[in-house]
């Protein structure tokens, strides 16, 4: 165990920082995210920026938190939780890895979706395809290096891709920056769903187990974990930005999107069948990424509390992805379901960073280290305002599901 606790220095450092900083943003970044944003963008205009905006704050305290926690006291979520009540760890486990698979269904969806855009593939044959590529990834022996390479990569390609179409279609910037402060409209039931989305079940832990794995913790690493963090936030708030940007661009133009793939008929209207063609890339880079991203964050939640998960750890997260694809090959894609199970890590928020703010207090878990008080104090707003839109927004969810 020793070789892991040593600090890393240089090159490799920075690159295993960045690997954990993309895993997380990409990790967020999936076709729910892409669906949704269009999908709001679409229906609320330039008052979607203020949900962006409290998203991307409650993202910044929510995962600051989260990291340290994790950082400082060298365990992973589910045993810090088993520390502040026993048998906690195992129900936020079961939660995450439900939610976690449930996910994992809607991205198989996606990515299948992605390359029946770019080749014409069918999509169970696409669906097949991407659950292999998946499960590839993960049977090299130096699983670490190729999840950090994959989001760095995929995740710069989506940058990219979103840059140039937001770019293209001209958005009204001006207009959403006026509304991102105060809008016509306050949009409460997206701003939730955007949380839950965002920093809620497995994607908040991602990160921290990454580096927990490369053992980039304790109080001596404080710093680098933070950077890591923002890092990762950074990325995913400029993705979400310029894919709102992107759609509203459109939808000012007063084109009407395609209900039933808001965000693919925002790519064409705006950049024709070229930005059809590279929404196909993106989507299909945007789910890829966080197959692998639901997979291992899932298993590292079962990894401590189940010896056999530990011994067995990289097949256990084929298994993962392999049931997920079978589900959407067999079952179908619950459509319902991204958007319950989406609701539901927005339930799972609260819970965990509740959680992690209890566990400042024990010294057994962070030995003596002094929690920030300013982090303490936003902790706790953000546990009281997502658990009271939590369960505020059910009954819209209820709607929702019909």
């Amino acid at each position: 165990m020793e070789v892991f606790m040593k600090p890393i220095a240089g090159k490799a450092s920075l690159s295993v920082l960045l690997g954990a900083a993309f895993l997380m943003a990409t990790s967020s970044i999936g076709p729910g995210f892409m669906l949704q944003t269009a999908a709001f963008t679409n229906e609320l205009k330039s008052d979607f920026a203020f949900a962006i905006v409290v998203s991307v704050i409650f993202s910044i305290v929510a995962q600051l938190n989260v990291w340290t926690i994790i950082g400082i006291s060298k365990m992973r979520g589910q045993d810090i939780a088993n520390k502040v009540l026993p048998g906690l760890g195992y129900f936020v486990a079961f939660l995450i890895s439900l939610g976690g698979l449930a996910f994992n269904i809607g991205n198989i969806g996606g990515a299948s979706m992605g390359l029946n855009i770019v080749f014409g593939i069918d999509t169970t044959t696409a669906a097949a395809i991407s659950g292999i590529l998946g499960i590839l990834l993960f049977a090299s022996p130096k699983m670490g290096g190729v999840l950090d390479n994959t989001a760095k990569i995929l995740g710069t390609v989506m940058l990219v891709l979103i840059g140039y179409v937001a770019f293209s279609t001209n958005p009204p910037v001006a207009e959403a920056v006026t509304h991102a402060v105060a809008p016509t409209h306050y949009p409460w039931l997206a701003t939730i769903t955007l949380i839950g989305g965002t920093v809620g079940g497995y994607i908040t832990f991602s990160g921290g187990h990454r580096l927990i794995d490369a053992g980039i913790t304790g109080q001596e690493h404080l710093k680098d974990v933070r950077r890591a963090a923002f890092m990762g936030m950074s990325v995913d708030a400029v993705v979400r930005i310029l894919l709102f940007l992107a759609v509203l661009g459109v939808v000012s133009m007063g084109f009407a999107l395609d209900p039933k793939d808001p965000a693919g008929s925002a790519f064409l209207l705006g950049a024709g069948e070229i930005g059809h063609k590279l929404f196909g890339i993106v989507f299909f880079c945007a789910a890829l990424t966080s197959v692998v991203g639901a997979a291992y964050t899932s298993v590292s939640f079962l990894k401590t509390l189940f010896k056999v998960v530990e011994r067995n750890e990289k097949l256990t997260i084929m298994a993962f992805i392999f049931v997920s694809t079978c589900i959407l090959i067999f079952i179908g894609k619950p459509a319902s379901l991204l958007i319950l199970a989406g609701s539901v890590n927005g339930l799972i928020l609260p819970i965990t960073l509740a959680v992690m703010l209890f566990a400042t207090h024990k010294s057994e878990i962070v030995g003596d280290y002094k929690h920030n008080k300013f982090l303490y104090y936003t902790g706790w707003i953000v546990v009281l305002v997502t658990a009271y839109i939590g369960v505020t927004s059910l009954q819209g969810i209820a709607k929702l599901l019909g």
